[in-house]
């Protein structure tokens, strides 16, 4: 809610960036919402969040949606800076506001669609077969559908963008400095860029590693509820609570920082043309 509000009032939504950080603010605002409702229906009933209940489905499957839609955010920041490193020598493209919002609106409608594939049948309410254990009445196939295709998603294409970036300022670092010119900037982008990307890996990874390793659990277990309780259930409401942490983390990193690593990649983009011409990139 700080992030919005401070958004909000500073008037700067009409930057592309702006816009995912403040998407990427509402996302966090509902896993943390869908998370206090699942806790609530712990603390009231909670056989149902360990057995399975009708009663879960719609919890879960919103809890389900947030974080996707949070993973599909912090894709899109990826790309988004980037698009704004690798293009900023060019004309011929350059991310607009328009870009943002559809990112926004195709990031949200793919994780409600995914998310509320239970609430549409896929689930195991009435068979009682492949139930999960962790996340009952769930089945072990959408989870392994969800997490195994995501998880990869959430690694791999941040490692990407941000090695590109890395690797793209260090290149226009050594041909600024062959052209006897500054390199302070590059050199401190880099820096700001390489320190941001190991925050999100190492956010990424605390955060979302126990829960990919609970759906493994789950499609490997053949052992019931009572057999597994108490141990097992801790270990699930210790997921959840990294994903949240992940939502407090998020704007530390993304927002916070960003006012350094904003500078840097906007004097990056607004290079004088002579330093362009000197250089021939």
């Amino acid at each position: 809610c700080t992030v919005i509000f401070t958004r909000v009032a500073t008037k700067d939504l009409h930057k592309p960036i702006s816009i995912l950080f403040c998407n990427l603010a509402f996302s966090d605002l509902f896993t943390s919402f869908s998370g206090f409702w699942i806790s609530m229906l712990f603390i009231t009933n909670p056989d149902i969040t360990i057995f399975g209940s009708k009663d879960m489905l719609a919890p879960y499957a919103l809890y389900t949606m947030s974080i996707l839609s949070t993973i599909y955010n912090l894709v899109s920041i990826g790309i988004e800076r980037y698009l704004a490193v690798a293009e900023s020598m060019r004309t011929r493209f350059r991310v607009a506001r328009n870009h943002s919002i559809a990112a926004v609106f195709i990031n949200w409608v793919l994780a409600f669609f995914l998310g509320c594939l239970p609430l549409m049948g896929w689930n195991c309410l009435h068979t009682g077969k492949n139930v999960s254990v962790l996340y009952s009445p769930f089945c072990v196939d959408y989870l392994i559908f969800i997490g195994i295709p995501n998880v990869v998603v959430a690694f791999i294409i941040p490692l990407f963008t941000y090695l590109r970036i890395i690797i793209i300022l260090r290149k226009r670092k050594l041909r600024m400095k062959a052209c006897g010119q500054a390199t302070g900037t590059y050199k401190s982008a880099e820096i700001q860029v390489a320190r941001t990307s190991i925050f999100i890996w190492l956010l990424a990874l605390i955060s979302y590693a126990p829960f990919f390793a609970g759906a493994i659990f789950d499609a490997t277990n053949y052992r019931c509820h009572t057999d597994l309780y108490p141990g097992v259930y801790i270990f699930r409401n210790c997921t959840a609570m990294l994903i949240t942490m992940n939502c407090l983390g998020n704007p530390i990193i993304y927002t916070l920082k960003v006012k350094t690593l904003g500078a840097k990649l906007k004097a990056l983009k607004c290079l004088s043309t002579n330093r362009v011409r000197a250089c021939t990139i």
